[in-house]
């Protein structure tokens, strides 16, 4: 993995550097070949608080986590052991939905599907509708569960996917009763 670690009102020393190298480092016992990708890892202080934030997209998931605390270093375990607790939930559930369908039994590292994160864009009321910020990214086929899981995983009220079944771009989205809805096409 390659790191890019930036701070806000906080230098990177290199004992920063270093310590939140091996503590992310150690996420990839999780996988059967250890993921290319880069590591996204910003630092911030706001009020003797330190706030860090670690992304990290794979081809087939993407991990996202923040965690704060007035240590620098606890909240790096934090976030860490919250990356840790996805990448374990979600394997468990990959791969009892695996088994049930007669799938390999270790299905993780050779998922097929790219999971990936939407986000609301915010407007301004004053002045009409501003759009801040486009993404784009691919719909990949999925269940409903799945893109509940990857919703639930980046902390998202929704997810936009592509259902496998029928083809047609779907939305889950977390109700205030705390269930979950899922919006399909005519």
């Amino acid at each position: 993995m390659k790191y890019n670690i930036r701070g806000e009102n906080i230098e990177v020393t290199g004992a920063i550097k270093t310590y939140i190298e091996k503590k992310i480092s150690k996420l990839e016992r999780y996988f059967e070949t250890p993921p290319t990708s880069d590591v996204n890892v910003n630092l911030s202080v706001y009020n003797d608080e330190q706030e860090i934030e670690v992304t990290i997209p794979m081809p087939n998931l993407l991990l996202r986590a923040e965690e704060k605390n007035t240590d620098l270093y606890a909240a790096i375990d934090l976030v860490v052991d919250k990356l840790e607790r996805q990448i374990r939930k979600y394997k468990t559930k990959i791969n009892r939905k695996t088994r049930a369908k007669g799938a390999p039994k270790h299905i993780f590292a050779e998922m097929e599907k790219d999971l990936l994160a939407s986000e609301l864009e915010e407007y301004d009321d004053e002045e009409g509708v501003e759009i801040v910020r486009t993404k784009r990214f691919d719909l990949k086929p999925m269940d409903s569960e799945e893109a509940v899981l990857q919703m639930d995983m980046l902390g998202h009220s929704f997810y936009v996917f592509t259902n496998a079944e029928s083809g047609d771009t779907n939305v889950v989205y977390r109700r205030h009763d705390g269930r979950y809805g899922l919006i399909e096409p005519n």
